[in-house]
């Protein structure tokens, strides 16, 4: 697999950032993606030093629209912990 698909996309929230000052990182990943398929991806396309992955299935929660009623998609998060004084640049500015 290309390491840009396993990674989706970045996930930046409150407690996501908060858990950048312990040098972990959050992302959306592809649903069949290993862990260390994740690491390979993340040294690849950022640079830096893997040295832990945690992952998760995210269930897709209960949405309404009028009076529609369904589920958003089930995904998969990625915490990767890097080396200590590797950064990824992306999660700086928010």
């Amino acid at each position: 697999m290309n390491p840009h698909q396993i990674i989706k996309r970045p996930l930046i929230t409150e407690k996501n950032t908060n858990l950048m000052r312990f040098n972990k990182y959050s992302f959306e990943v592809d649903r069949n993606a290993t862990k260390p398929q994740i690491k390979r991806a993340i040294e690849e396309i950022f640079n830096v030093r893997v040295t832990a992955v945690h992952t998760m299935n995210v269930r897709g929660k209960l949405r309404r629209r009028g009076r529609q009623y369904g589920y958003t998609s089930d995904w998969k998060k990625a915490i990767v912990t890097l080396a200590e004084g590797d950064r990824i640049d992306l999660f700086e500015g928010a």
